[in-house]
């Protein structure tokens, strides 16, 4: 919940200044709602895509408060976040109604990136993978085949967001190996990735990009983390 319209555009023609002509990676960025039409006016034709940071499964109806995929779509915006660890911690987003959310980008034609991850009360008791199990299967089973290509998932440990501790590159790429095996479409890593970082996690066999938190509210510091993919990727 970071930056009104005025300061989104401002932002994002800084990035699209800075970013302007480097290949080899995808830069997405989130805003909130009410930013969202200034981000896609701002980027248009940039390459740079806009997503939401989250979106219902219907397409209509009476479910005041929420924002269907048919409107994002029309706005512009290419995709939505789903699942993000906050919604699950503190607006009780379930598995179930993850997979239902995802359901309903994906039938809007959007892209979707599904976030999961386990807490810092679940890794210390030994139930990492069992956790990753449980949510990645609940989005493989909602997903049909022919539209993973649309898919992308984000491994979060919960207990890297926002505190400054980061899963060493090995636990990163140990846990993305994990979901690779249930869900094989592009995993991104987020857990306070910065500039600092980036190298060392984006360099892991199957860490495939960045879901960039505080790091991204700066221009200059969440262009670094993409001048790294893009050079990874060229390597």
């Amino acid at each position: 919940m970071h930056k009104a319209a005025r300061e989104t555009t401002s932002f994002c023609a800084a990035l699209r200044e800075r970013l302007a002509g480097l290949d080899g990676m995808e830069a997405v960025v989130c805003p909130p709602y009410t930013s969202l039409d200034e981000a896609v006016g701002a980027l248009a034709g940039s390459g740079i895509a806009v997503f939401a940071q989250n979106a219902h499964w219907a397409a209509e109806g009476a479910f005041t408060g929420e924002v269907s995929p048919p409107m994002l779509a029309e706005l512009g915006v290419t995709g939505s976040l789903v699942a993000h660890s906050e919604r699950r911690q503190l607006f009780a987003e379930t598995d179930a109604s993850a997979a239902q959310r995802i359901g309903g980008v994906l039938d809007a034609g959007l892209r979707v990136i599904a976030c999961v991850g386990e807490t810092e009360t679940e890794r210390e008791a030994g139930e990492t993978d069992a956790v990753l199990r449980r949510q990645v299967e609940a989005i493989r089973d909602a997903v049909e085949a022919d539209d993973r290509h649309r898919l992308a998932l984000a491994y979060e440990p919960v207990w890297a967001i926002g505190t400054g501790r980061t899963a060493s590159p090995g636990q990163a790429e140990e846990a993305h190996a994990l979901i690779r095996s249930l869900l094989d479409v592009p995993i991104l890593y987020g857990g306070s990735v910065k500039p600092e970082n980036a190298e060392d996690l984006l360099s892991q066999p199957d860490v495939d990009g960045a879901l960039v938190g505080g790091a991204s509210l700066d221009v200059d510091s969440f262009a670094s983390i993409c001048e790294t993919a893009a050079a990874l990727s060229r390597s």
